[in-house]
Order: C-alpha cells, then structure tokens, then sequence
C-alpha cells in the first residue's frame, strides 16, 4: 500500500530524494545514450544534466549518513502516493525529439513544485529546510538545463537536428504508413468493386470490402515488420512500422468500404468513388510532402493505377 507523503519520517523523506535523483539520473542517462546518433547535441545536455543529477544525489546521500548512518531504506516514487511520476522513456522518446526535451523541463519544474508543497506542509524546522533545499536544487535544475539548452543548441544545431528528426520520421512512420496507404486504396479497388457490379447488394460489397482490408492490413504488417529489423537501414522498431503499414492499409481500404453501410446500392456506389478520389490525392500529398515527388507526378502515377485497378474491377464484376 502507498504511504501518504505526511505519514514519511524525516528518514524516509530523505530516502525518497534520494532514490528520486538516482531515477532521473537514469532517465537522463537514458536519454543521452538513445538520442546520441541521431542528436548529439542534446544527447550531450541530457549528459551534462544526468552528471548534475548525480552531483546532488552524493550530497544527499553525505546528508542522509550524518544523521541516520549507513542504510538507507528502499522507498521509491510508486510506494508514496501523490509523488512525482515518470513516463517510460521508450514512450516518450517515439514522439520526437522536441516532446523528449519539454518532458526533460517538466520533470525538475514537478519535483520542485512537490517539494515546495511538501516544506509547506512540513512543521520540524530541520524537515523544512531539507524539503526547501531540494525545492531550490530543482530549481537550479532548470536554470541549469536552460543554460545548457543555449550553450549546445545553435542555430545551425537545431537546423541539423531538425533535418535528422525530419528524417528519422520519413523512415520510420511516412514510409511504411505510405506504402500501406498506397497497398490498401489501390489493391482493394478490385475486389470491392468487383463485388459491388456482381452482386448490386451493398450488404455483400460490405463484407468482401472488410474481409479484403483487414486481410490486407495483416499481411502488410507482419511483411514489414519482417523485411527489415532496422538495425542498418535505421528504420526503426519492426514492430512498429509493421503497426503503422497495417494500420494504414486498413484503412485505404475500409475508406471506399463503409460507403456499403447504406443499403443503396447507387448511392454507396457514387459515395465510394468520390472516396476512391480523396485517397488518391491524398496519397499524392504525402509524396509530394514527405518524398519529394512533384505533385502532378505524384497524381499522375497513383491515379493512373488506381483508375486502371478500378476499372478492373468493374470489368471483372459486370462480366
């Protein structure tokens, strides 16, 4: 069970920075060893910080064996209720370098924030300045990370890192949401519609639509997650470009799918095919954003072979 923080001897308090500063520590650590490759500069803030870090834990630690000797018990940041918490680093990291480096801001402002609550609610007068000398110690933190920020990050630093996240995105979440993208609006087109003129029943296009797009969505996850583990092309984690291309093939093609949901079979139809139309632009879009392809290059290709699979299908189904 959670103690609550006004329960803590002065003993456990001191305990808790401790093992509070020994966890950020880590986490900054983590962070500098993960972001090296692709962002030196901040991987060489979250270094320095990591080292101010360890700094104020070995003067924590002199404090804790002058007043209550050598052992130090075990309290950590889930035992006490209301304390500070801390989101697992592979979390934050896969949401981008700026969100890593406003996570890192907002850890020393939230612990400090707790220990200035804490001191207030504190009356041992030996208990008050502790909690106010480790207020002032986050504080420091800030002040100290903001240095660092403007020591390391130039503006041809951030113009490089910038480039380097710009690029890490395109390999890591826009092509393999791309080709899914592409996969699932071009090569469900046949069969959906191909269902459609056959059967002239939404309920039945429905189902061949839904069983085609999952299909499809499965096999492309499990490909790309399969084709490369990442470790030379820098792709990143199989796992979750296999996510992101089954999930976007998925949805190209449940995108002309659920027009079938209206019992009209015209209706659908005509709804489906301005659908169809939007997917193929919005491919387009991406390539020419993200992949550098002109746009009216980019339009003509995709369409090109979305009409040609479309017409296919058509064919197929009237025949």
């Amino acid at each position: 069970m959670a103690k609550n923080f006004k329960d803590l001897s002065e003993r456990e308090i001191l305990a808790l920075a401790i093992s509070n500063e020994e966890t950020d520590g880590r986490i900054y650590a983590d962070f500098a060893g993960r972001l090296k490759s692709d962002y030196p500069a901040t991987a060489q803030i979250f270094k320095e910080m990591e080292a101010e870090e360890d700094n104020h834990r070995r003067q924590l630690i002199e404090e804790y064996r002058r007043r209550f000797g050598e052992h130090i018990p075990l309290i950590r940041r889930e035992d006490v209720r209301g304390f500070v918490s801390r989101k697992p680093v592979w979390l934050i990291q896969s949401l981008g370098i700026e969100t890593v480096r406003r996570y890192a801001e907002t850890m020393e402002s939230k612990t400090q924030h707790f220990y200035e609550r804490a001191a207030a609610r504190v009356s041992d007068a030996s208990t008050r300045k502790l909690l106010g000398d480790l207020a002032e110690a986050e504080r420091s933190h800030v002040v100290r990370a903001d240095e660092l920020k403007k020591e390391h990050l130039t503006a041809q630093v951030k113009a490089d890192e910038e480039k380097a996240h710009r690029r890490l995105f395109v390999l890591q979440i826009v092509q393999p949401g791309l080709e899914g993208l592409m996969d699932g609006s071009v090569s469900t087109l046949a069969p959906v519609f191909a269902a459609a003129f056959a059967t002239h029943n939404s309920h039945a296009t429905l189902l061949v639509g839904l069983a085609a797009s999952v299909g499809a969505g499965i096999s492309m996850g499990f490909a790309e997650a399969a084709t490369d583990d990442g470790s030379l092309t820098g792709r990143g984690k199989p796992l979750l470009r296999g996510f992101v291309c089954g999930l976007m093939t998925t949805a190209g093609g449940i995108g002309h799918t659920l027009p079938y949901l209206i019992p009209d079979f015209r209706t659908a139809t005509a709804i489906a095919v301005v659908i169809v139309a939007i997917e193929l632009l919005l491919i387009s879009w991406i390539r020419n954003r993200y992949m550098d392809t002109p746009f009216l290059r980019a339009a003509f290709q995709v369409i090109v072979g979305g009409v040609l699979v479309f017409l296919v299908g058509i064919w197929i189904g009237s025949s």
